[in-house]
C-alpha cells in the first residue's frame, strides 16, 4: 500500500543503520555454553567427593562400587546442567518479546518485515491486536490505548495521544503521553509512530540487560553442606593417615595398617551427604509438584521455608489479573452483580448494563470492555443484551478533549438510531448536562467507590430520529445512566495465605506498578497493613541506606518501576531477609532473578518470569506460595533429621573400624562393609527421613535464622551424643565376644548385626524432633516398614547365603547371638528416647 504523506526511511538508509545499529533484539554475547557451565558444576567439592569416592573403590578393585559411585555423580552432573542451561533460556524468551512482525512505511510504502530488521527512525503502523516491535513516538492516532502491563505491572490501558512538540522522559506508564514500547499490546485505535530505539536501548531492552547482569543466588544449604563435607573429609583423611602411621610404626604391619586406614577413611568420608541432598530436592520437587507448583531449581525449595520477607506483585499474582464488573450505581443506589441474581438486574440496573454493552467493541482487546461484555454475558437473556443483529452505524472515539466513546447502533427494520456512550464520569455528566444537585450525588459516590480501588465508567443514552448523525458527540441529548465500577478482584485464596504467612512469621509486601488509591484498596482486602506506603517517586529520591532502613516497615510500595523493584529486593537482602519475590511479567524478571527465591506465574505469566524463577505456580494460586513454604520448612526440618542420623551412625562406624587399629584386635570391618552400610542401608534409611509428615509447629514459628549452620550445636551434640551411645553399646558386645573367645569371624557377624539392629533403633528416634517414641510409631509412614523389611531381607541374606557370607566373611550366628543383637537395638531404642526428653524444643530452633 503507498503512503504519500509519510515517507519513512529509504531502504538503503534503513539497512545502513542494521548494519551500524545492530538488529532489533538482545545481544546474545556472553551465553554460557554447555561446556562452561559442565566446568562450573566439576568444580562443585560435592561432585569432587563422589568421583574421588569411586575411584578409591577402583584402586581397591571394588568395580561395581566405583561404577555405582561414578554413575551418581553423572547423573547429578547432567541434572545441574539440565537446570543451568534451562536458566540460561532467559534472555533467549526476551528476544522473542521484542521481535514480532512489524508493518512499516518506507519510501512511502507499507511493507511487512521481520521485528528485528526495524531500525531507529522507522515509521510503524500499529493497529489494535498489534504488538509494538520497538520503542516509538505517537506522529498521529486515533482513540489510541495501550496494555503497558508487561512493563508497568498496571492492568488497565493508558492512552496515547500524538506528539506535539518536543518530548522528554519517554518512559511506560501514564495517560496522555505519546510513547508507544517494544512489547506492549495495542488494545484500542490505530496511528503511526517513528522508532527511537531498539533492541538494548529499548526500555525492555533495558530489563535484559539488568537481568543479564544478575547473579542467581546461590542456595545456603548448597553452602552450608559444601562447609560441612569439605571439614567432615579433612578431619576423616587426618584421622586415617594417624591412624595408618600409628598402626604401622607400633605393630610393623603396614599393610593391615593400610587396609584397615582406607577402611577408616571410607567410614568417614561422608559421601552420603551430598547423595541425601540430592535425593531431598528431587523428591522435595516432586511432592511440590502434587500442589501444582513446579520446580525449576530444587535447592530453591529448602530456601524458601527460610523466607522472611514476600514480595508480592499485585496483578495477577494478588488479584486475578482480569477485570470484572464489581459495582453497578444507579439512582443513589449499588448493586454488586456477584451479590443478586440476574433477574435483579432490571430496570435501571438493566439499562446502565445493556448500554454500556452497547457502547463497547463487539469484540473487545481493552480489558474493562471485556468485563463490560462479560457481564453481559452472565446476564440472562443475554440476546436482550448483546443484540446480536443490530448494526453499528458510527463511533465516535475517544480524544484528549472528551474522554469518552460513543456507538450509534440502528436495529433490524428501526427507523431511528439507539446511541450509546461510555466514558470517564466527568466526560460523560458534561455530555449530560447535569445540574449541580446530581452532580454533587455522581461525586459522592465516585468517591466512595475509588477509595475502595475500582475504576469507573459513567454511562449514558439518548435516541436519533434525524437522517445523518451529528459530527460531534456533544450535539447528543444524552441521558445519564449511572456508573460501573471496575476491579482486578483479589484471588480468593489471598486472605487466608496472608494470615498463615504472618503466623509463620513471615512478612508480606506488595510491590506493583499500580495506583497507590488501588494498591490501599487490595492491600486492605487482602489483610495487609495499608497505611504505610511508599511510591515509585519517594524510591527514586531515596539513597541505598534510607532505602534500607525504609523497607523495613513498608507494607506497600506502588508506582514502582522495574530497576526500582530491584532496588527493594537489593535492600530486603542487604538487611539479612531472606526475600521471596513473585510476578508475571517482563518487569518482574530482574527482581525474580535477584531474589533468594523468584516465584513466577505459570498461566498468566510471561516465558521471561517463568525462565528467571527459581519456582512456578502452575495454578497463579497465591494460595500455593504458602503450601510451598511449609513444604519447604517440612522438607528443611527432615533433611536435618537425616542429615543428623548419618553425622549419629557414622560415629559408631569410625569408631569400630578405629579401635582394631588401637588395640591390635581384629578388624570388623574391611572396604565391601562400608561400602555395603554407607552405599545401600545409609541412603535407603534416609528416605525414611524424607517421607516424614511435618512436625506440629511447623507454621507457627519464625523463620530460621539464614546464617543457622545445617548442623547447629545442639543437633551436632545430639547426633554425637547417639552414635556414641551405639558405640558403646556395639563395642561392648564386640569386646565380651573376644574375651570368650569367639571366632573372629563370628565376631564380626555379631558385631556387624548389633550396629544393624541399633541402626534401626537411631531410625525410629531420629523420625520427630520433638515427639515421643509412641506418638512418633503412629505417625504413618509407609517408608518406614519398606526399609525395615529391606534391611531384614538383607541381613538374612548376608548371614545364610553362603556366597555372601564369605564376601563379608562372616560367621554363623546362633538364636542366642540373634536375641543379643536385638536386645541392643532395644536398648538403644529406649535409651535414646529418654536422653531425647532433654533436647525436646531445642533441635526445631
Amino acid at each position: 500500500m503507498h503512503d504519500p504523506q509519510v515517507g519513512g526511511l529509504s531502504e538503503e538508509e534503513a539497512a545502513t543503520r542494521l548494519r551500524s545499529e545492530g538488529p532489533n533484539e538482545l545481544p546474545r554475547s556472553g551465553r554460557r555454553g554447555i561446556i562452561r557451565i559442565a566446568f562450573e558444576v566439576f568444580r562443585e567439592p560435592m561432585f569432587a567427593l563422589l568421583v574421588a569416592a569411586g575411584v578409591v573403590y577402583l584402586v581397591l578393585g571394588d568395580l561395581g562400587e566405583a561404577l555405582l559411585l561414578i554413575a551418581f555423580a553423572t547423573i547429578s552432573v547432567a541434572i545441574t546442567i539440565v537446570q543451568e542451561t534451562r536458566s540460561e533460556r532467559v534472555l533467549e524468551a526476551l528476544r522473542d518479546l521484542t521481535s514480532p512482525r512489524a508493518l512499516v512505511v518506507r519510501q512511502g510504502i507499507r511493507r511487512r518485515i521481520p521485528g528485528r530488521e526495524v531500525v531507529r527512525g522507522d515509521v510503524i503502523v500499529i493497529a489494535e491486536g498489534d504488538r509494538v516491535p520497538a520503542d516509538a513516538v505517537l506522529l498521529s492516532g486515533q482513540d489510541i490505548e495501550m496494555d503497558e502491563s508487561l512493563l508497568t505491572g498496571e492492568s488497565v490501558p493508558v492512552r496515547k495521544t500524538a506528539r506535539k512538540g518536543e518530548t522528554k522522559n519517554a518512559r511506560p506508564g501514564g495517560d496522555d503521553l505519546p510513547f508507544a514500547f517494544s512489547g506492549t499490546m495495542v488494545v484500542r485505535g490505530h496511528g503511526l509512530a517513528e522508532v527511537f530505539a531498539t533492541g538494548p536501548k529499548s526500555e525492555i531492552g533495558k530489563i535484559g540487560r539488568v537481568l543479564g547482569s544478575i547473579e542467581t543466588e546461590p542456595p545456603l544449604l548448597r553452602r552450608q553442606t559444601q562447609r560441612l563435607v569439605t571439614i567432615v573429609a579433612t578431619v576423616g583423611l587426618a584421622v586415617s593417615v594417624l591412624a595408618v602411621v600409628l598402626y604401622g610404626s607400633f605393630r610393623g604391619s603396614w599393610l593391615d595398617g593400610l587396609l584397615g586406614g582406607l577402611a577408616l577413611s571410607m567410614s568417614m568420608l561422608p559421601e552420603e551427604f551430598p547423595l541425601v541432598l540430592t535425593v531431598f530436592m528431587v523428591m522435595g520437587a516432586w511432592r511440590i509438584s502434587q500442589a501444582r507448583v513446579l520446580t525449576r531449581r530444587a535447592a530453591a525449595i529448602e530456601t524458601l521455608g527460610a523466607a522472611t520477607v514476600l514480595c508480592s506483585d499485585k496483578t495477577g499474582t494478588l488479584t486475578e489479573n482480569q477485570m470484572s464488573v464489581a459495582e453497578l450505581w444507579c439512582n443513589g443506589q449499588a448493586v454488586r452483580p456477584s451479590d443478586r441474581s440476574d433477574s435483579v438486574l432490571a430496570g435501571g440496573f438493566g439499562d446502565l448494563a445493556e448500554y454500556a454493552i452497547l457502547a463497547s467493541a463487539r469484540e473487545p482487546y481493552d480489558p474493562m470492555e471485556k468485563a463490560v461484555r462479560a457481564l453481559g454475558d452472565r446476564l440472562s437473556g443475554a440476546a436482550q443484551f448483546l443484540h446480536p443483529d443490530w448494526k453499528l452505524t458510527r463511533a465516535y472515539g475517544l480524544t484528549h478533549a472528551l474522554l469518552a466513546v460513543t456507538q450509534a447502533w440502528r436495529p433490524p427494520g428501526g427507523t431511528s438510531y439507539v446511541v450509546a456512550a461510555k466514558g470517564a464520569p466527568e466526560a460523560i455528566a458534561k455530555l449530560c448536562r447535569l445540574d449541580s444537585a446530581a452532580l454533587a450525588d455522581i461525586r459522592r459516590a465516585l468517591d466512595d467507590m475509588a477509595a475502595r480501588g475500582m475504576r469507573i465508567l459513567g454511562v449514558a443514552r439518548t435516541s436519533f430520529n434525524g437522517a445523518a448523525l451529528p459530527a460531534t458527540q456533544s450535539e447528543f441529548d444524552f441521558r445519564f445512566l449511572g456508573l460501573i465500577g471496575l476491579a482486578d478482584p483479589l484471588r480468593p485464596t489471598v486472605q487466608a495465605a496472608v494470615k498463615e504467612c504472618r503466623s509463620a512469621g513471615i512478612r508480606v509486601a506488595m510491590v506493583t506498578g499500580d495506583y497507590p488509591a488501588t494498591a490501599r484498596a487490595i492491600a486492605h482486602e487482602a489483610g495487609l497493613a495499608s497505611e504505610n506506603v511508599a511510591a515509585g517517586a519517594d524510591v527514586e529520591s531515596m539513597t541505598d541506606s534510607d532505602l534500607r532502613e525504609r523497607v523495613r516497615s513498608v507494607t506497600i510500595f506502588a508506582r514502582i518501576m522495574p530497576e526500582q523493584k530491584l532496588r527493594i529486593v537489593n535492600a530486603l537482602k542487604s538487611n539479612g531477609d531472606v526475600v521471596a519475590m513473585t510476578g508475571d511479567g517482563v518487569n518482574d524478571a530482574p527482581s525474580l532473578k535477584a531474589a533468594h527465591i523468584g516465584i513466577a506465574m505459570g498461566g498468566r505469566g510471561t516465558d521471561v518470569a517463568r525462565e528467571a524463577a527459581a519456582i512456578v505456580l502452575l495454578d497463579d494460586d497465591f494460595g500455593s506460595i504458602v503450601r510451598t513454604i511449609r513444604l519447604g520448612r517440612r522438607i528443611y526440618d527432615n533433611l536435618r533429621k537425616a542429615m543428623g542420623y548419618i553425622l549419629a551412625i557414622h560415629v559408631p562406624i569410625a569408631g569400630l573400624s578405629l579401635l582394631p587399629l588401637l588395640f591390635g584386635w581384629p578388624l570388623i570391618f574391611t572396604p565391601v562393609h562400608i561400602a555395603f552400610l554407607e552405599m545401600v542401608i545409609d541412603p535407603v534409611c534416609s528416605v525414611v527421613f524424607e517421607a516424614e509428615t511435618e512436625e506440629a509447629n511447623v507454621m507457627a514459628r519464625p523463620p530460621r535464622d539464614p546464617q543457622s549452620p545445617l548442623f547447629s550445636g545442639t543437633l551436632a551434640a545430639w547426633s554425637l551424643l547417639q552414635g556414641a551411645l551405639v558405640l558403646l553399646f556395639v563395642a561392648a558386645i564386640y569386646i565380651a565376644a573376644l574375651r570368650n573367645g569367639l571366632p573372629d569371624d563370628e565376631v564380626r557377624a555379631l558385631a556387624f548385626v548389633s550396629l544393624v539392629f541399633t541402626n534401626v533403633g537411631l531410625i525410629l528416634v531420629n523420625r520427630s524432633f520433638d515427639a515421643s517414641l509412641m506418638a512418633a510409631v503412629r505417625r504413618p509412614n509407609p517408608a518406614l516398614w519398606w526399609v525395615t523389611g529391606t534391611m531384614t531381607i538383607l541381613i538374612c541374606i548376608v548371614l545364610l547365603w553362603l556366597p555372601a557370607r564369605s564376601l563379608f566373611r562372616f560367621g554363623p550366628l546362633h538364636a542366642d547371638d540373634v536375641a543379643i543383637c536385638l536386645g541392643a537395638g532395644l536398648v538403644t531404642l529406649l535409651a535414646l528416647d529418654l536422653f531425647k526428653l532433654i533436647w525436646r524444643g531445642r533441635l526445631t530452633t
